[in-house]
């Protein structure tokens, strides 16, 4: 079977032709850092956890304060891919219509005819950036659920396809809590990852402002194109995971959960609930993704380990205790991750 343009699937390649592709992954990845630095100083390792789910298919959410170039960051992955870009900024009024599309009435002039037609929304795009989700209500935040999960959109009783790739990215405001609607579980279980946007150091602030105080700005390239992405995803897929790595995984997830008689002290003293089944698979998709980043045709447990925060930290509930002694979810699973070893 073949992908658009007549080249052979990923698992038709030889062991040769493998190799010469994770090459290409990890000189496109470069390739991709380079552009996006073109407008983004630092952050070096939010870009490279980007491009991890994104090479995973997977969804982000973005936490951080205003600022720190997380629109931006999207705007410029989108451009650098060649991908279709649609950004949606999240508010009280916003309908689940506003991002799905809506059905509407039309009069055929000729016949008088009247007739639906669904007028696609915002969300049929390969990116779609959901800035500040929330700050909408759950009913229109779960507007997203489907896409994310099934890549369709049902509307009017007909399932519309979602072109592919399709990412979404969302964003949002930890400190500012007035007037916003916490992501449900569910939802929150649908993003592959919670990526942390920190304050730049201050030698990376100096370069921040001295380059957007300019009249020209430097304009990123494109390095690939949305065909080439789907061939590299799909090369995830087939990244081997050792037994080792995959009971790693579930190991590390199914620790996580308070009731589990393997669950180390802190998860019990600090979590009311822990990740579900969708965090080992996505801590093994990613890791592969990662893998194929580095050069690697193989995934190893110190994948697994570096993405244990990104893919973790939205998923565990914390008690009171927690909140008393200022226990974050991030300290959890580090410890979680110290306790379970390799």
């Amino acid at each position: 079977m073949s992908e658009a343009g007549g080249e052979p699937s990923a698992a038709a390649l030889g062991e040769e032709q493998v190799l010469e592709e994770v090459r290409a992954v990890a000189e496109a990845a470069g390739a991709i850092s380079v552009e996006v630095g073109k407008r983004i100083v630092g952050q070096g390792e939010v870009i490279e956890q980007l491009l991890t789910a994104t090479l995973a298919r997977g969804h982000c959410l973005f936490v951080g304060v205003p600022g720190l170039a997380k629109t931006m960051l999207v705007e410029t992955l989108a451009q650098v891919l060649d991908l279709s870009f649609n950004r949606i900024q999240f508010t009280p009024d916003l309908m689940p219509g506003d991002i799905t599309g809506a059905e509407v009435l039309e009069e055929d002039r000729e016949t008088g005819k009247r007739a639906f037609r669904f007028l696609k929304g915002p969300v049929f795009c390969n990116l779609l950036l959901a800035d500040e989700i929330n700050r909408t209500p759950p009913k229109t935040q779960a507007a997203l659920l489907q896409s994310m999960q099934e890549y369709r959109v049902t509307a009017g009783g007909r399932t519309f396809e979602l072109p592919r790739p399709f990412h979404v990215f969302a964003t949002q405001n930890p400190i500012e809590q007035e007037g916003t609607y916490p992501l449900p579980e569910a939802q929150l279980d649908r993003f592959m990852f919670m990526v942390g946007v920190d304050y730049p150091d201050a030698e990376e602030e100096v370069q921040v402002v001295a380059r957007t105080t300019v009249a020209e700005q430097p304009e990123p390239g494109r390095v690939l194109d949305p065909a080439r992405l789907l061939r590299l995803q799909e090369l995830v897929r087939h990244v081997p995971a050792a037994d080792n790595v995959v009971r790693y995984a579930v190991r590390l997830a199914r620790a996580s959960r308070p009731d589990d008689p393997d669950a180390p002290e802190a998860v019990r003293e600090f979590l009311t609930w822990g990740a579900g089944p969708r965090a080992s698979q996505y801590l093994v998709l990613a890791g592969k993704a990662r893998a194929l980043l580095k050069g690697r045709t193989a995934v190893r447990v110190e994948d697994i380990r570096a993405l244990a925060r990104p893919v973790l930290r939205h998923r565990l509930i914390t008690n009171f205790q927690a909140e008393a002694k200022g226990v974050s979810a991030v300290e959890v699973v580090d410890r979680l991750v110290e306790a379970e070893g390799e």
